[in-house]
């Protein structure tokens, strides 16, 4: 292996083991390109990074301290945990948990095993708050990971007894009631609403950097990723009870995203072009690893993006025009119908609206420019839906697009 100090360090392992990086550094003795051990080790402690082998033995003790600490949490050995943390209270504030907010956020998010807080579980969080973990780490990163299921209300309850705070924001930035907004989830929703959650809080993130979330905790939730037209519509519920305010707040569209079909029925009576209207102003519907939008779309590509497929069937027979073109940007950017929102769902979310597009003679031959993956925001591609449905909402032989193929679906 080379070990040129003036390259750019390696990364170690996400479990380093201190007999490998021994091994490592005998090789480099033995090679002969080390003039004894030390200098053999001293060259790996380079390698990654560190200005001595004293230093890197030190960390990665220290990870391989914390990685039994966690396996002490995930199998609910409160004695462990307790010897562990009285023998060193430094680990209370080790890297461990979502965004590395310490212990008591992976106890609190109740992921390992994958369940209900148990009382054990619950005594553990109990203890570790009372022996110096901060219930306030990260920013409230243990009621911010709790707050994404319900059934982790007791934790909720137990953090909030200690003075988590309903309204903190998490790393800075995000608010600690955006969580069960991204797993929509409202009873994990109202929970935090009655227990005194600003329903119309911002992350204060984008003012900073631009990379947060500029809106309300209603605008996040309509603008996430993850989709079910019931859920949507129940905290859609929650929050406009409890005051929660939207720039998404066109009537019809607000309708659809409800599940209010008898609203928007009686809306397009009174007004029958909305079936074809598009609304320029519906800058949400990322999902499925893909950057398009829903702006300068109609009602139907809404629906098509949400999986209402009630939703859909009622705007084609009121004479919603099934190939009706996204408007298309000055870049040449757009012009997709609502088949394109539809196949792209992840894990066939989409499926059932896919399928009624395509009775209803949805073109499966239109080729369009879209935006392509959220990770690469520059990237354009030009594809038909199947093309689309390849490179976005999961694997290759989903039933999705195995239909479009059957119904003889180009790329």
């Amino acid at each position: 292996m080379s070990t040129d100090s003036r390259q750019t360090p390696r990364s170690l392992p996400d479990r380093p083991n201190l007999r490998h990086l021994k091994d490592q550094a005998k090789d480099l003795l033995n090679a002969n390109t080390a003039a004894s051990l030390a200098d053999a080790q001293f060259q790996i402690a380079r390698l990654y990074g560190f200005a001595s082998w004293t230093r890197l033995k030190v960390h990665v003790e220290s990870l391989e301290e914390i990685g039994q600490l966690k396996q002490a949490i995930d199998a609910n050995d409160i004695a462990h945990v307790k010897n562990m943390m009285t023998r060193k209270p430094a680990l209370h504030g080790a890297p461990l948990g979502y965004g590395k907010d310490g212990p008591l956020t992976w106890v609190a998010e109740c992921r390992v095993p994958w369940e209900p807080p148990s009382a054990v579980r619950l005594a553990m969080a109990e203890w570790m708050i009372s022996n110096g973990s901060d219930v306030h780490q990260g920013g409230d990163g243990p009621l911010m990971r709790a707050a994404l299921n319900a059934y982790r209300i007791p934790m909720m309850e137990l953090l909030v007894a200690h003075q988590a705070d309903v309204n903190a924001l998490w790393h800075g930035h995000f608010p600690i009631i955006f969580a069960p907004c991204e797993s929509m989830d409202p009873t994990a929703l109202k929970w935090l609403l009655d227990h005194g959650a600003n329903p119309n809080c911002r992350d204060h993130g984008y003012e900073i950097s631009g990379h947060s979330y500029p809106g309300t905790a209603l605008d996040y939730l309509i603008a996430g990723y993850a989709r079910s037209p019931e859920r949507l519509s129940a905290c859609i519920g929650v929050l406009l009870a409890a005051g929660g305010e939207t720039k998404y707040d066109s009537a019809p569209v607000m309708a659809l995203l409800r599940g209010r079909l008898d609203q928007l029925a009686e809306l397009i009576d009174a007004q029958p072009g909305l079936v074809n209207q598009r609304f320029s102003g519906l800058d949400c519907g990322q999902t499925g690893g893909r950057s398009l939008l829903l702006q300068g779309g109609t009602l139907l590509h809404v629906a098509a993006e949400y999986g209402n497929v009630a939703a859909a069937a009622l705007l084609l027979n009121r004479g919603a025009d099934v190939n009706a073109r996204a408007l298309v940007d000055a870049a040449g950017i757009g012009g997709q119908t609502a088949i394109f929102h539809a196949v792209t769902q992840f894990d066939d979310d989409g499926l059932s609206v896919t399928e009624l597009l395509v009775e209803r003679s949805a073109d499966l031959t239109v080729r369009v420019k879209l935006p392509g993956h959220y990770e690469r925001p520059r990237e354009i591609v030009e594809c038909t839906p199947l093309g689309y449905a390849l490179l976005f909402g999961g694997a290759n032989d989903r039933k999705t697009v195995t239909l479009l193929r059957e119904r003889g679906a180009v790329e």
